[in-house]
């Protein structure tokens, strides 16, 4: 990576910037929003907008009331500069800093998510100019059935809870390489180990190949995964074992409980 200078041009993060747009959206809203007046206003994709909406109302920066989303005091905090640390298990860095200092180990994007509430629920990503997150514009929690955390972590449910998941958000093909059906995806799920990782090439995005690994963390349901291009699928298994065998780092350097 090139060395920042004064007449550098800044590095923008396309997610990032989109996050800070719908909470300018929401802030000009005292009464709130609805996510398709926040998506419109923000210039983003529905789908999008529902998954960074989503995110940030799990992470304390919005509310949701009656259908609408409105800025939390969290903001408020942040503009006068208050610590968020101590506010709960997902305030602190050790997120942040793991999946950042893993990304930078393996050269590729890292994913931390769990499944709450019967939905895949992505809770952090690290990723860079070098090593860009997938972003397609898909509502993750509805595309389960094509990506590695997906199946990593509807592999770690019951049988009744995964057919309960399937049964709202049924299996439908994203490329020629997908899954057919919901059969299909129970049979694979079904024959993955505890432990195992879980890899998918060119079912989620074409181009793109990724793989995740479960995180025990008491009751909860989550995954740790990394995606890359194609062309670099070699390196894929032997960063995503090295990831798995890191995974006990991640539960020291948290301290954290992820009752969300």
């Amino acid at each position: 990576m090139a060395t920042a200078t004064s007449t550098a041009v800044p590095t923008l993060i396309g997610s990032v910037r989109r996050a800070l747009r719908l909470l300018e959206a929401v802030g000009s809203h005292p009464d709130g929003a609805t996510a398709k007046q926040l998506a419109r206003e923000a210039g983003v994709s529905l789908p999008t907008a529902y998954h960074l909406l989503r995110t940030l109302t799990y992470e304390g920066y919005l509310r949701r009331e009656r259908g609408v989303f409105v800025l939390s005091d969290a903001v408020g905090r942040l503009a006068c500069g208050e610590a968020l640390g101590g506010r709960g298990p997902h305030r602190g860095n050790g997120i942040a800093d793991s999946l950042g200092h893993w990304r930078d180990t393996v050269r590729a994007p890292v994913y931390f998510a769990v499944y709450h509430e019967g939905e895949i629920c992505l809770v952090a990503v690290a990723d860079s100019p070098a090593a860009p997150a997938v972003d397609d514009g898909a509502d993750f929690r509805e595309t389960a059935h094509a990506h590695a955390i997906g199946h990593c972590l509807l592999s770690q449910l019951g049988p009744a809870a995964r057919r309960d998941h399937l049964d709202r958000h049924p299996v439908r093909p994203r490329t020629p390489y997908s899954l057919p059906d919901g059969a299909a995806l129970l049979a694979r799920l079904g024959s993955l180990g505890r432990m195992e990782p879980v890899v998918e090439r060119q079912e989620y995005a074409l181009g793109t190949v990724s793989a995740a690994v479960p995180v025990t963390a008491g009751s909860t349901a989550a995954a740790l995964a990394i995606s890359l291009p194609l062309d670099q699928e070699a390196r894929l298994l032997p960063a995503v074992e090295w990831l798995r065998r890191e995974i006990g780092t991640l539960l020291t350097s948290l301290a954290f409980s992820i009752s969300i």
